[in-house]
């Protein structure tokens, strides 16, 4: 086998050009597969849990809310796949906004587990629900209904809104993005209490007083705290809940005026019905709104990133809204952009090594050569299997790329002694190495591996 091998390298040592042509050939190849290969992001570890984010109407009150969220709960229980659930609503976000933890059985694949449930909870009629699986590694960006997030920021709310709701029902459009959604609700509703303050001063009713009864009907305002044997109980003041489902309930209150006379609000002042966001991101200084989103099923990452920046690009968004990915979009961005530089950057300093200890140009070039067929069979490999060219592949492909190095290096040191020693020419000294390190597998290498495996 070695004799067959020798014969084969020996023809095309004897034309150096066709060697040439042919090491140009596989870098070419190389770097175009590269180029088109499919990138993904940062591959999850399935932990078994999932994250579910729940919406519904800005006007929504909590009892129907929490109807809504009991539905959405029992469909997910329902699920073979899933072990328990944890369901909230309000707490630290909007009422009209829940959430869910989902533990999945073991075995089960989160995703699969998302994708079964995704069409059943889009028929839940008043609520939407995005469910995302947690990974132990997370890249930054704000928290949000999915890792991959593409934020709009403006000087001009007004501008911002507007922009903001035109990329959002674009983006639904995309056939490569799956539930995209934003922060920025706007359609809450907001009373406003006009004072009189004219007919207050009549009165005698200071904005403090009205202010202080406001508060008192509804900010649930702690007034006391009674104390027991083992524990303590806190007093709050507010009115009824029957007087607080209506804007008119307002009307109803007596704030006190001059005299200690008990006056009607409504004397005083009127309720004005408007909207307003629920909440107002920023961005650094600027108000911002975010677009969260996920690749459809099958489709690469890069793949959905490219049709997304394809549909704001047709928008044709003014230059005083600007756009930009977050999350692990911006990170997935900035890190395909600077791998190509990274691989250039460590052949570059490969090679300046290799000529400081070869004090030589040409050994070190020799060497370097070797290295883009290492590139082409992982990336051949990775197409084989319809692997997308996450980090950890592009980590893969340094770690071959390093041992064909290794290799390179040690055919190098061996074709130099047996030219120095052995007075062999070039030629038959790089043979002679090539022939050594081919180091063929026989039936004794091949039982010795099975005895280790076993």
């Amino acid at each position: 086998m070695r004799d067959a091998y020798a014969r084969s390298i020996d023809p095309a040592l004897r034309h150096p050009y066709m060697m040439l042509v042919v090491i140009l050939a596989v870098l070419g190849l190389t770097v175009h597969l590269f180029r088109v290969a499919p990138r993904g992001n940062t591959p999850q570890d399935d932990i078994g849990l999932i994250f579910g984010w729940t919406d519904a109407s800005p006007d929504v009150s909590f009892p129907m809310m929490q109807q809504l969220q009991q539905k959405v709960t029992d469909i997910v229980v329902a699920d073979p796949a899933v072990a328990s659930t944890a369901s909230f609503v309000g707490g630290g976000w909007s009422v009209n906004s829940g959430r869910l933890n989902i533990s999945v059985k073991p075995g089960a694949n989160s995703q699969q587990v998302i994708n079964r449930l995704r069409d059943k909870l889009a028929e839940v009629p008043g609520i939407r629900v995005w469910l995302v699986p947690i990974s132990d590694v997370r890249v930054g960006g704000r928290q949000a209904r999915s890792n991959n997030q593409f934020t709009l920021w403006s000087a001009d709310a007004e501008a911002l809104d507007v922009w903001a709701q035109k990329a959002l029902e674009a983006l639904k459009k995309v056939p490569e993005l799956v539930d995209v959604s934003t922060d920025r609700e706007k359609e809450g509703l907001q009373a406003k209490v006009m004072i009189d303050r004219p007919a207050a001063a009549r009165y005698g009713v200071s904005i403090s007083a009205i202010d202080t009864a406001l508060s008192n009907a509804f900010s649930q305002r702690q007034v006391s705290t009674i104390y027991g044997e083992r524990n303590q109980y806190r007093v709050i003041l507010e009115v009824s809940t029957s007087r607080q489902r209506d804007p008119n309930d307002l009307t109803g209150l007596f704030v006190p005026g001059a005299g200690g006379a008990q006056v009607p609000l409504s004397a005083l002042a009127k309720i004005e019905r408007t909207v307003a966001p629920l909440s107002i991101n920023h961005t650094g200084q600027f108000a911002s709104v975010t677009l969260t989103y996920n690749p459809a099923p099958d489709v690469p990452f890069d793949r959905a990133n490219l049709a997304l920046q394809r549909t704001i690009g047709e928008l044709h968004m003014p230059d005083t809204v600007h756009a930009d990915f977050a999350g692990d979009a911006k990170a997935f961005r900035e890190e395909s952009n600077s791998q190509a530089l990274l691989i250039i950057a460590a052949l570059l300093a490969v090679y300046i090594i290799l000529g400081v200890l070869y004090e030589s140009l040409v050994h070190p070039l020799t060497i370097v050569s070797t290295l883009p067929s290492a590139g082409l069979g992982a990336l051949l490999a990775l197409a084989a299997w319809g692997m997308e060219l996450t980090v950890i592949a592009f980590i893969g492909m340094i770690l071959l790329i390093g041992i064909v190095k290794k290799n390179g290096i040690m055919m190098v040191d061996f074709a130099i002694a047996a030219e120095r020693g052995r007075g062999l020419s070039p030629r038959e000294a790089i043979m002679e190495a090539c022939v050594a390190r081919f180091r063929p597998i026989t039936m004794t290498t091949v039982a010795a591996i099975f005895e280790i495996g076993r």
